[in-house]
């Protein structure tokens, strides 16, 4: 029987030019093109067979448009509006935001023009910033009951459909671990940072140099890495933004806050045992994929949206790859040292303002029938290949990074916290972590540079 996943997010409306998404999943994420034409892609079948959803033949012929920010899953998307449009009659183009663009300034211009989508797929803060004033209330919806935990509430109703879950921290490949170190690697072996250090320790003895791989790009330095600071004070969305309003407020002193100490202790270690450590800024994407792959690196501090990288660089669905936390101590019952981060990265707005009626009901159907139909819960996880967050759904993803953290999520070993930052946050503050990692710049100037950046936002 699954666990139940609990903890309601609840997010409060903020001034839409102060949002922008933590990032988690962004699709900053992916320097290589995993939708490329000229690769063959082994399809994964879909049982057609049974399919028990009761359509409204009264919506087929009605057009809808899904504006996709989530460049990995296009084709996928794609697919899947085929076959719901096969069954029900109803047409759902996908309309992919091109590269280099932001999700939430297009969604903006097609509305400044008078054509917005009927659905887009959008950062939650993109949502949060636009549902009062443009989304469909969609609290009365069947699929709220089975997305318990990961449903994003403004004011006390809901407004987006949350696509997936996805997570980040320090992946591992246990094949290079043991093949290294000769024995079997347990993950939950490893418990705190003086654990996690003694194993780089083991593996630079036993031949690998420099065993983890650091980004250089301002987002994963600013985002992913830094945010960190705010959503591991307790783990929660109201904890990470209290800590983000106590510090724009300048009521806590960030020289002594213990997370920030903390978590640049830890990336002093990433630091430490990085294989791009003689020209960090140098680094490649790419490459990091690959060295992880082939064994050159142990660990690469990434999310699960950086399969398609490795499963470029030739890994396998079959390998055994997974999740460590990021430590920030030394104390086993903290739970930033027992869990990762995981959450919905991507969630869906319906239009209420252009849309008509019949526009609105076909793409109510569609989002139930993605949650409810036997067809959409496989296409969801299979075709998509997106952890999904509904409870009902009986499909596991099949890539190990997915399935690491999925098998995570139902054990209790995630936290969920989103944090709202200012829309320069990850790129100012990025270029603040770039010099750092460079050692252009010492902790106390990191730390003024935090200070600075969050007093300019009063």
């Amino acid at each position: 029987m699954r666990r139940k996943i609990s903890g309601k997010v609840i997010v409060s409306v903020l001034t839409a030019s102060f949002l922008t998404a933590s990032l988690t999943g962004c699709t900053f994420g992916f320097a290589s093109d995993p939708d490329d034409p000229n690769e063959v892609v082994e399809e994964v079948p879909i049982d057609t067979s049974v399919d028990s959803f009761e359509y409204d033949s009264s919506l087929s012929g009605t057009n809808i448009t899904l504006l996709n920010s989530k460049a990995e899953i296009q084709v996928a998307l794609e697919k899947m509006s085929a076959a719901y449009e096969e069954k029900s009659g109803v047409h759902v183009e996908v309309m992919p935001v091109t590269d280099g663009d932001s999700p939430y300034t297009k969604v903006v211009s097609l509305y400044n023009s008078g054509n917005p989508p009927t659905l887009a797929i959008l950062d939650t803060t993109d949502v949060i910033a636009l549902a009062e004033e443009k989304a469909a209330d969609l609290s009365d919806e069947p699929w709220v009951a089975e997305a318990e935990g990961y449903l994003t509430e403004v004011n006390g109703k809901v407004y987006c459909f949350p696509l997936c879950i996805e997570g980040r921290g320090i992946i591992y490949n246990k094949a290079v671990i043991e093949e290294a170190l000769g024995r079997e690697f347990d993950p939950a072996s490893i418990k705190t940072q003086d654990s996690f250090v003694a194993l780089l320790e083991e593996l630079k003895a036993a031949g690998i140099q420099r065993p983890v791989s650091v980004a250089k790009e301002d987002w994963s330095l600013g985002a992913h890495h830094l945010q960190y600071i705010y959503e591991l004070y307790d783990g929660t969305t109201p904890g990470a933004q209290e800590k983000v309003e106590e510090i724009k407020s300048g009521t806590l002193d960030l020289s002594s806050y213990a997370r920030l100490n903390e978590f640049l202790n830890m990336f002093d270690v990433l630091k430490t045992y990085n294989v791009a450590q003689g020209d960090p800024l140098g680094a490649d994407y790419d490459e990091m994929a690959i060295d992880l792959a082939d064994g050159k690196t142990a660990f690469w501090f990434n999310g699960n949206w950086a399969w398609p990288n490795l499963a470029e660089a030739g890994a396998d669905v079959e390998d055994a790859y997974g999740f460590l936390p990021y430590f920030m101590n030394n104390d086993e019952t903290d739970f930033a040292n027992q869990k990762i981060q995981a959450s919905p990265s991507k969630q869906v707005m319906l239009d209420r303002i252009v849309a008509s009626e019949k526009q609105q009901a076909a793409a109510k159907e569609f989002l139930n029938w993605i949650v409810f139909s036997e067809i959409g819960q496989q296409m969801l996880v299979k075709t998509c290949n997106v952890i999904p967050p509904f409870q009902n759904n009986p499909y596991e993803p099949m890539d190990p990074l997915s399935a690491d953290i999925y098998a995570k999520v139902h054990s209790g070993n995630t936290f969920n916290a989103s944090v709202i930052v200012p829309n320069d946050h990850w790129a100012v503050l990025g270029a603040a972590m770039q010099k750092y990692l460079a050692d252009r710049s010492d902790r106390e100037e990191l730390i003024q540079s935090i200070k600075d950046y969050w007093a300019e936002q009063n």
